[in-house]
């Protein structure tokens, strides 16, 4: 998947049309007793929409012309009476709609963000988390009023128009077809909009994803703005997303705006026509003032329910762009997955082995890169690893690629002897704790962000892993100890702290296999003496990988991986290496050499 950003529009490689609505509209199938429900309010609804024009010449024709004023009261009557029932059904289908609208958009939204966490770090690689946001967040909004009107607009107007028009031929089909003469002019208007409008709203889409994408980068990187007095700088491409964004709305209304033009002109031309057939045949046999008047409101019934069809049709077109970006996502499928036939993973020592193990980023693309190559090592339970060597050698790729993040393309992984592509994703993770640099703080309590750890967690565990990794003390004189709120990523902390919040998140797991990636790099001398005291008791009995370009702090360690070139250069104690005299010597000779 090629890597986006708000610079750039995204491609969608989704579905047809047909095909988008038809998936869209069978999240209703889900509902039909309610459904079927608001299809007898409508029904009723639209019957006596289509008998009001008849009470209408049955008073002019007969009560009026013969004086009957009792009679007249009586239809009165009537009619008020079935119009406050047409109330009622429009009152109890709008509720029932509204209802089962927000809830297939509360299913979307969770059946979008379950499927995005399944989804592999390649797919959050490739765009701006921004862009995931305006699917997850406007795209899903934006179907609510097609939702709500494919029942209360689609259906009980067409079941109008079709009334309307057998009702007007039955009763005079030379008015009838004066009356629906313009229907041609009309079809060939919603052709002609319909082929640019839906491209356009694609547009629309894309630049608001983009102007998404950036807002949501600007807010995260505030503190690289504010520090390179970039605020300027920031604003003026800002102010040119929005007004691409604008530019694209512009573009995208001036064509969907003509739908409304054209059925209105259509509907004073068969106005007119009617009309004026209409007046050459009065007082004739067949043509009554009554049914001249019941004429004129069918054909306002035939098109509103016209111009209410064509804005649920520009409804459509305007944001079926939102459900395809949408299903789009839900049919990327995961880079990495569990096959059917895959075990559970028991209990583990902590025996890692990597047979002639190969993998290569972004493989059969432009931006394709080679990691390791016919890499094979075995590490033994409750061993520590030190991996080392410069910035992109493989060191991260190692430890990821045990904790399947990625998928090997040659060779085998084994842990305990199970091929972890033949466990589940779920048992393999569950018995691992990564420590990274990059530790998220959750909003929520100190208790709360070391519980995401093990959810199970009693009080005496927190305390405990708090106290190993000596987060415990400096909780305790928080304003609230373990209750105290902490902000969005840690604000008001400093970066020790948070990774000490961190530490204890991931020691509660009390994972078999322990990866520390770069995990005490943004911790002050003091608090790292502190840390690696907690460490040594917590790595005693684990399988650990440790990485670190501060070599001082893995002196401890069973053995170092120097790691580069695809390979694993050398292994050993680190006493046996500085006597080799060979990489890890130099890597150890140029950082301290200075000191």
């Amino acid at each position: 998947m090629a890597v986006n950003s708000y610079k750039v529009d995204e491609q969608l490689e989704g579905i047809g049309k047909k095909e988008t609505l038809k998936r869209l509209f069978a999240y209703l199938f889900q509902y039909k007793l309610q459904v079927a429900g608001v299809l007898v309010c409508m029904i009723i609804t639209v019957v006596i929409s289509l008998i009001n024009p008849l009470i209408i010449e049955e008073a002019i024709d007969v009560y009026i012309a013969r004086k009957d004023m009792e009679g007249l009261a009586r239809l009165a009557a009537v009619t008020l009476m079935i119009n406050v029932i047409f109330i009622v059904m429009v009152k109890v289908r709008m509720y029932v709609m509204a209802r089962i609208s927000n809830q297939i958009l509360l299913e979307i939204r969770q059946e979008l963000y379950e499927h995005i966490q399944t989804l592999s770090f390649s797919f959050f690689d490739s765009r701006p988390t921004g862009k995931i946001l305006a699917r997850v967040i406007g795209d899903v909004n934006s179907l609510k009023n097609v939702l709500v009107n494919a029942v209360t607009t689609l259906i009980p107007d067409f079941i109008t128009i079709c009334g309307v028009v057998v009702i007007m031929v039955v009763k005079d089909w030379r008015l009838a077809l004066a009356s629906l003469s313009s229907i041609p002019v009309m079809a060939a208007a919603i052709w002609f909009i319909q082929k640019f409008s839906h491209a356009r709203w694609q547009i629309f889409r894309k630049k608001g994803s983009n102007l998404n994408a950036y807002v949501h980068e600007g807010i995260a990187g505030m503190n690289v703005v504010q520090s390179f007095h970039a605020e300027h700088e920031t604003q003026d491409i800002f102010a040119g997303l929005v007004k691409e964004h604008e530019q694209s709305f512009i573009r995208a209304v001036r064509i969907s705006d003509m739908f409304g033009g054209a059925i209105d002109f259509c509907w004073g031309i068969g106005a007119m026509i009617l009309y004026w057939v209409g007046i050459q045949m009065i007082g004739g046999e067949y043509v009554s003032i009554g049914m001249l008047v019941a004429f004129g409101t069918y054909i306002n019934m035939f098109w509103n329910p016209v111009m209410n069809l064509s804005n649920f049709y520009n409804q459509v077109i305007t944001n079926l762009t939102a459900a395809e970006r949408i299903f789009e996502i839900l049919d990327t499928k995961p880079d990495i997955f569990d096959n059917s036939d895959v075990q559970e993973l028991p209990d583990i020592q902590g025996k890692v082995e990597f047979e002639q193990v190969s993998f290569t980023y972004d493989e059969g693309t432009p931006a394709e890169t080679k990691v390791l190559e016919n890499v094979s090592f075995q590490i033994q339970p409750g061993e520590t690893i030190a991996l080392v060597g410069p910035t992109g050698a493989g060191k991260t790729t190692i430890v990821n690629l045990i904790s399947r993040f990625y998928d090997i393309q040659k060779g085998r992984i084994l842990v305990d002897g199970h091929d972890i592509q033949k466990v589940s994703m779920e048992s393999l993770r569950r018995q691992m704790g990564v420590m990274t640099q990059e530790n998220f703080i959750f909003q929520g309590t100190v208790r709360e962000n070391i519980l995401y750890g093990n959810m199970e967690a009693t009080e005496e565990e927190i305390i405990a892993a708090s106290k190993a990794v000596n987060a415990h003390e400096f909780i305790m004189k928080m304003e609230k100890g373990y209750d105290t709120v902490l902000k969005e990523r840690g604000a008001g902390l400093s970066i020790g702290q948070r990774q000490l919040i961190a530490f204890a998140r991931t020691m509660v797991s009390m994972p078999k296999i322990l990866i520390l990636d770069e995990a005490t790099s943004s911790i002050d001398t003091h608090t790292e003496i502190l840390v690696q005291k907690g460490i040594e008791a917590l790595l005693k009995g684990r399988t650990s990988f440790v990485i670190a370009h501060r070599l001082s702090t893995i002196q401890r360690a069973d053995r170092i991986f120097v790691i580069d070139k695809g390979g694993i250069l050398e292994q050993g104690r680190p006493a046996e290496l500085m006597e080799k005299k060979g990489h890890y010597y130099n890597l150890y000779m140029a950082q301290f050499k200075n000191v």
